[in-house]
């Protein structure tokens, strides 16, 4: 059962009689993150600990080399991620599909049953990093957008074309025109995640669209608009897929993002890149963001005065949508500045973090 905004644990600040002041330290059920890649191996082992400190579940990305496409290799994966926290067992990865033109609706059925295959991710083919065994579109999945229709199990889009005629600003509010509309319309008892929304068009969509249909939020493109990829010279390690966009389009994702609506909810979507490949003529989409994340999306929230709602978004609403429990055990965020390290381990390389070399507002408490 849904709890109303008054039976969510209470935010706290220190008391003052005579003045409003900011909060200084803000507890949450603890949250989940409901879009995130781990890569595998020496990298996976690199930086899950981040994840695992602020996040007790986390949807898993397939899109490995090669990638997530039957119950057996989703159960090997999550094998192995279950392997690199030997002293956490608290932290619980869900795992994805990864959906080809070859996934049957057989996969489907024995995704349902598995216990531990939560979605399935629709990557078009080539639109995003290892995407290439993607489906050319969703029309050409119908069966088993049926299947899944049927045994109640969600999809999740990249929502971008990869029509090379689509400006890529323009490329996630065409998806919407092209495929998405149509699927929903043509689905409407599946439900769907729009993963990674950056538009103003994407969040007018999930706002009229039915309750089937939610979508993932990541902290970079609620606090950088597209500015921050030129800022001083080329950025690489600000560049992602979707791209950021305009701040018209930032500012209304911070609008849907803190607007108590469970149709909106966190996910982080942190990619990490090895440096070399971020740093080159034709570098990686993706920003690395687990070793920080809640304490950037409170930065978002704080931005616009609207801490009281980052509970129902990082901790509520995504359970809610995929039909799981809401956490029971706590985080406590502190208004005190950590300082971000210039590069972190990955493996036998190095990656870079958003906000490296600088400062971010909230720390967990310890």
């Amino acid at each position: 059962m849904l709890r109303m905004w008054d039976d969510f644990p209470k935010i706290t600040a220190p008391s003052d009689e005579e003045s409003v002041v900011s909060i200084e330290r803000l507890t949450l059920l603890r949250p989940d993150d409901w879009h995130l890649h781990l890569r595998d191996g020496a990298a996976l082992a690199a930086v899950l600990p981040d994840t695992a400190r602020r996040f007790a579940r986390a949807i898993v990305m397939p899109n490995l080399v090669p990638p997530i496409t039957t119950v057996a290799l989703a159960a090997g994966y999550r094998d192995r991620i279950l392997a690199a926290l030997p002293n956490n067992p608290h932290f619980t990865p869900l795992m994805t599909l990864y959906l080809t033109e070859r996934t049957s609706p057989a996969d489907i059925a024995a995704a349902r049953t598995s216990g531990f295959v939560h979605a399935v991710k629709y990557y078009p083919a080539g639109a995003t990093t290892h995407s290439d065994a993607g489906a050319r579109s969703l029309d050409r999945c119908e069966a088993v957008l049926a299947a899944m229709e049927a045994h109640d199990l969600p999809l999740l889009v990249h929502g971008e074309v990869t029509d090379p005629t689509v400006d890529v600003f323009d490329r996630e509010r065409t998806f919407i025109e092209r495929e998405l509309a149509a699927t929903v319309a043509k689905f409407p008892r599946l439900r769907v995640v729009f993963e990674h929304i950056t538009t103003r068009d994407a969040v007018e969509f999930v706002e009229r669209a039915p309750a089937t249909v939610a979508a993932t939020i990541t902290a970079h493109h609620l606090l950088l608009n597209r500015n921050a990829l030129f800022t001083g010279g080329i950025r690489p390690h600000h560049y992602c897929l979707p791209v950021l966009k305009r701040e018209v389009h930032r500012q209304a994702l911070l609008r849907a993002a803190t607007s108590g609506s469970p149709k909106f909810f966190l996910g982080t979507d942190s990619a990490p890149h090895a440096r070399h490949t971020k740093e080159v003529a034709c570098g990686c989409a993706g920003i690395y963001t687990a070793h920080a994340a809640i304490e950037l999306y409170a930065e978002a929230f704080d931005e616009v005065d609207k801490l009281d709602r980052l509970e129902g978004f990082a901790s509520c609403f995504g359970a809610d949508f995929y039909r799981l429990p809401r956490n029971t055990a706590v985080l406590t965020l502190v208004r005190t500045t950590q300082r971000v390290p210039a590069e972190l381990p990955f493996g036998d390389d190095c990656l870079v973090p958003l906000r490296a070399d600088g400062e971010i507002a909230w720390s967990i408490a310890d």
